[in-house]
């Protein structure tokens, strides 16, 4: 894996210095190894923001290609520029930091931490229509104890926290992962999060209800 760090282009979330970063991985479990013939090289490439407090990486579905197939350098350089060139930082920015304004309470947080549990556990066909969560019990063990214990971005004294600071105990979390799930749970978190914050303006939310 390698990230690559735009110092250039930096912004400020709820007092967190965020800079533009972009990086890849090669998936190597996904190439065929013994192939006599040119095949097919798969990578998952991303352009997103780094938390400089925590230097979690914040990743959404626009600046992330998952399954990324080439069979030279130059195709891959100019899949990867495509990506850059359409990816509208601008934009990502602002949606996270409407984050901030939002926040639960802690009976909220252990029903939210509850489902997110049951979900990989429900049958396939419950399971449509569900925004998929991909993180396992370890992961989630790590949200919860960091929901108290983890000094940027606990709860405040009366038992809330706002999203931006939930985000960030799962993009904590995700450290935790192998290269090779790292990016698909840090879209992941960010499509949750996305999902809890429609709870709270009214929306259908399964993780909330």
């Amino acid at each position: 894996m390698f990230a690559i760090e735009i110092p250039s282009i930096q912004s400020e979330i709820d007092g967190n210095l965020l800079s533009l970063t972009l990086g890849g991985v090669k998936s190597y479990g996904e190439d065929n190894l013994y192939s006599r013939s040119q095949s097919d090289q798969h990578f998952k490439v991303f352009v997103g923001f780094q938390n400089k407090v925590c230097t979690n990486l914040c990743v959404w579905t626009d600046g992330y290609l998952d399954n990324l197939k080439v069979r030279s350098e130059v195709m891959l350089r100019a899949h990867t520029r495509d990506l850059f060139q359409q990816y509208n930082h601008s934009f990502h920015l602002h949606h996270l930091k409407m984050l901030s304004d939002y926040s639960i309470t802690e009976e909220q947080f252990a029903h939210l931490v509850g489902k997110c549990r049951i979900y990989n556990h429900l049958p396939n066909e419950i399971r449509k229509g569900i925004t998929p969560v991909n993180f396992g019990d370890q992961q989630m063990g790590l949200v919860v104890k960091d929901f108290y214990k983890e000094e940027s971005f606990c709860k405040d004294q009366n038992g809330r926290i706002n999203l931006w600071k939930l985000y960030n105990l799962f993009t904590g979390a995700n450290k935790t992962s192998y290269n090779d799930s790292l990016l698909d749970r840090s879209v992941s978190a960010y499509n949750l999060i996305e999902e809890i914050r429609w709870g709270l303006e009214g929306k259908n939310s399964w993780y909330l209800n």
